[in-house]
């Protein structure tokens, strides 16, 4: 299936909707510290209701063991001002789908080097800064899933 890759994660209740979500798709969500939390935090726990034992959630020290762990595949870092529409990329599995913290994103360096293939968006109107995360990590999973 896909990988999700969360950067340094700040709102316990985004990631707790997403172990919901990986749950249910097979994903396996990749969370890269520091997080703005602990895995054991209430609101985390809650959002993600009973699904913690089916989700496979790898916590990763830095970036450099995300690659590691990750590599040779594909890497789509969402962003804001990427280049393209995420609903354009073929997606294959094993795909990694990046995503920032909220409410600042990926940083540059994040998505800089050269294990990132692609910058990616989802549309919005003028003007938006940006939408939830947990939804911008189901949007991609369900947009690479019926691709890929």
């Amino acid at each position: 299936m896909f990988n999700i890759a969360f950067v340094e994660p700040k709102i316990p209740a985004n990631t707790g909707n997403a172990i919901r979500m990986v749950a249910a798709t097979g994903t396996h969500l990749h969370l890269v510290e520091p997080l703005g939390f602990s895995l054991e935090d209430a609101q985390l726990r809650r959002a993600g209701l009973d699904y913690h034992d089916l989700a496979t959630v790898t916590v990763h020290p830095s970036l450099d063991s995300l690659w590691d762990a990750v590599l040779p595949a594909h890497v789509y870092a969402f962003t804001t001002d990427g280049e393209r529409n995420y609903a354009d990329v073929r997606y294959e599995p094993g795909d990694v789908l990046m995503f920032g913290a909220e409410p600042s994103g990926l940083e540059p360096a994040a998505f800089a080097g050269p294990q990132v293939d692609a910058r990616v968006r989802i549309p919005m109107l003028p003007g938006r800064r940006s939408l939830n995360l947990a939804n911008c990590a189901a949007l991609a999973t369900y947009e690479a899933w019926q691709i890929g």
